[in-house]
Parts: structure tokens; sequence; C-alpha cells
């Protein structure tokens, strides 16, 4: 396929999942009062859908490998319709929750497939060219999200979400037979436990994979982790209506905009690595003014989302250059190191949300763990130069 083209289909398969995530976020505190039940059950509704996208995208690789990126894609996309329709005719919070994690299992495909199609096709620049955009939805779904929610929810109630999640997969399933071409040559064999087990294996055993997919997980997976918490900060602690919640997290959509605009104008006059370097610093920074804005000042939009947006900013020049080397050791089993990176980056993110959820304070949680994963991707990334120079 083109560049074009893989790009606009990497990043359609790549929203999937954040938007999944991310367009529930606003309808938390109301489905609290919708079924009589707690904040941390309808807390755990979303880490279990982390769990479920975290841990099927262990398969979703290999079946991607083993049956092409097409037929796995559409298997997993039906997987995911079934637990929109179950969670948007939920009865009671336990169709929920099984809703959401059938949902997840559906979603992993979309991350896993859309890098490993690339890998299959590009590399160097032009892999880290299209990595940008894909990584620029992979940031913005999750910004976008809560503003479709929040105007949907409002509009129509929190059934209205999830039948949005509906639309969205259809049109997924739709784009993928029409536009999506196979890019590998599907071997079954990658399925045998003995093979699946070596391919892992592989990758796991490969310090600068896991190193840069924890650099990954650090900060976009923060992301996903905050989204446990933001919902009950802004609304419960700072007083925003759930619409003004979704419209005020184009904050975090904006800032991650503006920092792809200038990678991309800067991008020929500096390296990769100075890039990550410039990112990082703006994470680190990010998360050092969250740490004492919550620890002093009293809650507020701003001293919320000034650091989120910095953080934000920060991942924009982070993601391209981190998983195109990440995976440029595997092109032989794309699928699998792809599966694997995207289990350590939702992974980070469930952690993150169990932490907070352990915690139960939010704004407590906010004000500690995520600092704590945005200095986790700078320690990752300081070990990982620090392997490579010695290798």
């Amino acid at each position: 396929m083109s560049a074009r083209r893989t790009s606009l289909i990497g990043a359609l398969l790549t929203a999937l999942g954040p938007v999944s995530m991310a367009i529930y976020t606003p309808a938390m505190p109301e489905l609290v009062q919708a079924f009589s039940t707690t904040e941390a059950a309808i807390k755990m509704s979303l880490s279990l859908y982390f769990a479920g996208f975290a841990i099927a995208q262990l398969l979703a690789g290999p079946m991607s490998d083993a049956f092409g990126r097409r037929a796995a894609t559409v298997g997993f996309l039906v997987i995911y319709l079934v637990g929109s329709i179950l969670a948007s005719m939920a009865p009671t919070i336990d169709w929920i929750l099984a809703g959401r994690l059938i949902q997840g299992i559906g979603a992993s495909v979309g991350i896993t497939v859309a890098r490993a199609v690339v890998r299959d096709q590009f590399v160097g620049k032009d892999a880290a060219s299209i990595m940008n955009l894909i990584g620029i939805m992979l940031t913005v779904a999750p910004a976008m999200g809560p503003t479709l929610g929040g105007l949907s929810l409002a509009a129509f109630g929190w059934e209205s979400v999830f039948l949005l999640m509906l639309g969205f997969g259809i049109i997924s399933i739709g784009s993928v037979l029409l536009f999506l071409k196979e890019t590998t040559t599907p071997d079954r064999t990658r399925l045998r436990p003995a093979r699946l087990l070596s391919g892992y294996a592989e990758v796991l055993s490969n310090p600068s994979f896991m190193l840069a997919s924890l650099v990954i997980g650090g900060s976009i997976g923060a992301l996903y982790a905050q989204a446990t918490m933001l919902p009950f900060v802004l609304i419960n602690e700072v007083g925003l209506t759930p619409t003004q919640f979704g419209v005020g997290m184009l904050v975090q959509t904006g800032s991650y905009l503006m920092g792809s605009l200038v990678l991309r104008r800067i991008s020929n006059r500096i390296s990769g690595h100075r890039a990550v370097v410039t990112g990082l610093f703006f994470c680190g920074s990010g998360g050092l003014i969250m740490a004492l804005s919550v620890a002093f000042l009293p809650p507020s939009f701003l001293s919320i989302m000034l650091p989120v947006g910095i953080c934000t900013f920060g991942i924009a020049f982070i993601s391209p250059h981190i998983i195109t080397v990440g995976m440029a050791p595997f092109p032989h089993i794309a699928g699998s190191a792809s599966a694997m990176m995207g289990f350590v980056q939702m992974g980070c993110g469930f952690i993150g949300g169990l932490a907070a959820a352990a915690m139960g304070a939010p704004l407590l949680a906010f004000g500690t763990i995520i600092p704590l994963m945005e200095f986790t991707a700078v320690g990752s990334y300081l070990a990982y130069l620090a392997i490579n120079r010695r290798a």
C-alpha cells in the first residue's frame, strides 16, 4: 500500500482502542447514579477494558502473523461489536463490566495490526513519518473521545455512548474490507505454542526493545491511566459538568497536535534521538509540575490541565522514533513485537488505573501516579541509551 493509505488505515485502527476508552469517561460519574453502584465498580469497568485490551494483544499479534492482517482484524472487530451491543443494552452493572471486557479484547487488534502493517512495508524515516501520524491518533483519540462522549451524554444519555462505539466499529470493519491490502504472508505455524513462545522469548530477551516499550508505556500509558482519574477530579473536585469536561479535554488534543506540527517542521533538522530527549524533557517537567500543583494548589482546571498539556506536547516527540527503533530488529515477527509493545503500553495504563483505584482519592492518585509514570519513561530512555552505548 502507499504510505498515505497505510497512514490513514493505521490511524483509524489505532484510534479504535483509545476512542473506546475515552468516549466512555464522561459517562462514568452518571453511571454510578444510573446503576446505584459505587465509583470503584465503574472504575473497574475501565480497568477490565484495559485488561482485555492488554492481554488480548498477545494473541492478536501472532494471529495476524498466522492468518494475515486482514482476517485477524475483521475477526477481532466482530468481537468488539458484540461487546458494544452488550454494553449498550446493559440492565445491570455486571453487563457493563462484561461488555467492556469484550470490547477491550476486540479493540486490541487495532494498534497491533497498525504497527505491524507499517513494519511490513517501511523502515527508517518513512516508517517514523507514518508512525507520527499513527501516534497522533493514539493520543488525539483519547482527548477527542471525552468531547464526543460528553456531547452525546448530554443529548441522548449514557446508552448513546456505547452506540457511538458500535458505529465506529462498523466503520472500521468496512474500511478494512475495502481498503486494507494484505501485507504479510500468513503462516499458521506461527500459532504453534513452541513457535509462539519462542517469538515472545526473542522479543522479551532484547533489552533495547523492552526499554523502548517502557518509554512508551510510561508516557502514553500515563494518558490511559489518568483517564480513570480525570473525570472524577474535574467533575467532582473542580466542578465541571460532563459536557464541560469533554470540551476541556481539547487542551490535551491541542497540545499533542501542536507538538506533532512542531516535530514535522523540525524533523529534518534534528535526529530521532534529539526528538526523544526533547519530548522526555517536557514529559518530566510536566510530571514534576503536576505533582507540585496537586500538593500545594487547590484543584482548578488550569492547575490540572496545564501539566497534562505539557506532558502531552512532549509525547508527540517521543513515539515515532521510539516505536520505529523498538520494532526494527523483528521484521520476521512484526505482529508479535507490535503486540508485546502494545501489551507493555496498555499494561502500564492498567497498572496505573489499578493503583489509582487502590489509593481511593482521585486527586491524590493523579498527583502521584501520573508523575511517577512520566519519570519512569525518562529513566527507561536513559537506561536504553546506556545499553546501546555499551553495545
